[in-house]
């Protein structure tokens, strides 16, 4: 049985190689690629951030996979990740402290061993799984421009060492060339030219590497694996180049700048943020996935997350998954979601967002329904009004309204007129007493996929209060929130012109320049906010979900602030 497995395997190496030197870039397709079905089965795909890419810069050695506080990866970890569904796995890997000396750059045996396992066990729960190099990138990787020979010496000894080591592993496990690649002070020209050498050589060497390594899928990022066309358009002429039909595009997407980290007033899944999802898709779409080739977007997340969970509002950043997830599906591109251990939890092997997991698990057979908002503010000492909410159904078909377990009354507590639900004031009157902050949720049930969740609190307008600090520890307003939730803030000076960071735009970045503490009720105005600031007053003001706008007022003299409110 031995012998005629790998008889069979000998006789797959033979024909896929000679499907490589015939392989030319085809100007459209109209049947997928044999790497076009391997990438669509590796969908879903996952990242295991945080751990085999982690360092510790305080150590020499460069600290362990725990460093950056996941625990160390376990066999029974891998599994569950499998059973949650998911189909790759990408592995991330910094090898700079594990790399010896000049020539030889010898690989620290002990960690080959221990990302051999981690590999190993991924593909033993049938998963498909990329290694590469990853935050090399930025610490060595970049200095290129200056150190061309020692880099690609370094470089070229690393992939020389894994590539022998994994060339007999199965075709499930994939090659990435280097992680979001980046060359320091050179134009963007000369970056590229730089990274095309670099996957060139990269996809050269693992070729003569011998035994599967010769027709193993492998990875090629675009510039910092971004999407723009003129980085895409100089990988595409590196494929041309290379003519080889086991390779496979990566870029990231972690969202529109301004909306993924809320600054400039983007505090909603606007048209800007869609566009760029467009933009995004269809620049990689054009350029490779019609003409044949594979594309996985191998990061995927939005930016503000990791500073900040309150950065994006729960609801539009719901939104904005949702519509990227389906973007990427309609054009058969893959997509790894990035999890640095903040979505699952590698302990208790549970859902921090089950509503976000949701979301992922629908794309792959569906739409999920969204609505216009996930908030109803009710104001203390207003009547109650009826909410009305526009629902996004995406395909799917209304099914009921639910507090709770509880279905509502269709016509006593909401009627729904086309896309329209209005929910009665009658219903919501019983909210509008007592403390302050989140009463109930609302969910909007449709017949696939997972219910939209509505919020109603009950609020009235925030409160700040007088506070005294310095530039160099922020000033930290006491500030009753009476049940309401902050989107962003204003600061100019009195002569109008823009305050603080980013000082193109009057809305400064939230959890950067600004940052509300709903348990302490405090709002952090941070040093880096005052380490922009030229002194004299800045009038602050805040936004809030509700539509409440609060001013107040910050006087700078000698690096000491105060604040009063207007």
């Amino acid at each position: 049985m031995r012998k005629t497995k790998a008889f069979l395997s000998l006789m797959l190496t033979i024909a896929l190689l000679f499907t490589a030197f015939s392989f030319s870039f085809p100007a459209s397709t109209s049947a997928a690629t044999s790497m076009q079905t391997y990438v669509s089965t590796m969908q879903p795909g996952w990242n295991l951030g945080n751990t085999l890419d982690a360092f510790n810069p305080d150590d020499p050695t460069g600290g362990g996979e725990t460093s950056w506080g996941n625990p160390v990866v376990t066999q029974a970890f891998i599994q569950q990740i499998a059973a949650q569904g998911f189909k790759s796995i990408r592995i991330p890997i910094t090898w700079n402290y594990r790399i010896g000396d000049a020539p030889n750059y010898a690989i620290d045996p002990a960690f080959m061993d221990r990302v051999q396992q981690v590999v190993d066990w991924s593909l033993q729960e049938g998963l498909y799984v990329m290694i590469n190099v990853h935050h090399d990138a930025w610490m060595w990787v970049s200095s290129m421009p200056t150190d061309h020979n020692a880099v690609m010496a370094r470089y070229n000894a690393v992939w020389t060492q894994i590539a022998d080591r994994f060339k007999n592993h199965s075709d499930k496990l994939m090659f990435e060339s280097i992680n979001e690649p980046e060359f320091s002070n050179v134009d963007i020209t000369t970056q590229l030219a730089l990274l095309n050498e670099l996957n060139t050589s990269f996809v050269h060497l693992v070729r003569a590497s011998g035994g599967g390594n010769a027709v193993r899928p492998l990875v090629l990022p675009t510039l910092y694996c971004n999407h723009e066309q003129v980085r895409v358009d100089s990988l595409a002429s590196t494929l041309v180049a290379l003519n080889d039909p086991n390779l496979i595009v990566t870029v990231h997407y972690y969202g529109l700048w301004h909306f993924a980290v809320n600054i400039a007033g983007y505090t909603t899944f606007n048209a800007d943020a869609k566009n760029d999802i467009d933009t995004m898709v269809n620049n990689v779409y054009n350029t490779f996935v019609s003409k044949g080739i594979p594309v996985v977007i191998g990061e995927l997340g939005i930016l503000g997350h990791d500073k900040n969970r309150e950065t994006v509002e729960r609801g539009e950043m719901l939104k904005f998954f949702e519509y990227l997830l389906y973007s990427t599906q309609a054009k058969n591109i893959t997509t790894m979601w990035w999890d640095n251990g903040s979505y699952f939890n590698r302990t208790t092997y549970q859902w921090s967002d089950p509503d976000l997991y949701n979301i992922f698990k629908q794309s792959l057979t569906g739409r999920s329904s969204t609505t216009d908002t996930d908030l109803i503010f009710l104001k203390a000492g207003t009547a109650v009004q009826d909410a009305v909410i526009n629902l996004n159904l995406n395909g799917n078909t209304f099914v009921s309204l639910l507090n709770g377990t509880a279905a509502l009354s269709y016509g006593t507590d909401y009627t729904l007129n086309g896309n329209v639900l209005t929910i009665k004031a009658s219903a919501l009157s019983n909210y509008a007493s007592g403390s302050f902050g989140e009463k109930t949720v609302l969910s909007v049930r449709v017949n696939s996929g997972p219910d939209w969740k509505i919020h109603v609190r009950y609020s009235n307008t925030p409160v700040l209060s007088k506070a005294s600090g310095n530039s160099s520890g922020g000033l930290v307003i006491p500030t009753a929130f009476n049940g309401d939730v902050l989107a962003t803030m204003e600061a100019v000076y009195t002569n109008g012109t823009n305050a603080g960071p980013h000082n193109w735009t009057s809305y400064k970045e939230y959890a950067y320049a600004f940052l509300p503490n709903y348990a302490n009720n405090t709002i952090m105005i941070t040093p880096k906010f005052f380490a922009e600031t030229t002194g004299g007053t800045i009038n602050l003001t805040f936004h809030f979900w509700s539509g409440a706008i609060v001013k107040y007022q910050l006087t700078t003299k000698g690096g000491r602030i105060t604040g009063t409110p207007q």
